[in-house]
């Protein structure tokens, strides 16, 4: 069975801006990694080794500003590289699906369709697209 199949004849659109992201996605994500950890490697160094409370206090809270950074930093990062994904799957080929004739499409029934119509009518559909190849 062929879940998928390409729709015949249909355009691609072109690429733009989400490949261009997607390539510079590991960059963007080291940079964003080594520098807010050289920062506080930096800090962490330059800090004074007899420090009293208050400095310590304030040295732990540039640790956590620059772990909140790096983490949100990630965060964008995985959240562009997701749309950059669906965007290039968007925009790949068309597929279609077998079709689903609604029996109210263009006059509304009276009644309610009871499950051996639908039944019935999904096996002639069945049917028909064996006969058709498809």
């Amino acid at each position: 069975m062929n879940w998928l199949q390409k729709l015949p004849n249909l355009p691609r659109s072109a690429s733009g801006l989400e490949w261009t992201l997607w390539r510079k996605l590991p960059l963007i994500a080291l940079l964003g990694t080594v520098l807010p950890l050289l920062g506080l490697g930096l800090v962490h160094l330059l800090a004074d080794p007899s420090a009293s409370a208050a400095q310590e206090r304030w040295l732990q809270m540039a640790d956590y500003v620059a772990w909140g950074v790096l983490l949100f930093h990630w965060t964008m990062v995985l959240t562009v590289g997701i749309g950059c994904v669906i965007v290039m799957l968007m925009k790949g080929p068309g597929y279609v699906a077998d079709g689903y004739v609604v029996s109210h499409s263009d006059r509304p029934r009276e009644t309610r369709q009871t499950d051996e119509e639908a039944a019935s009518a999904a096996g002639m559909r069945r049917e028909q697209s064996r006969a058709s190849g498809r």
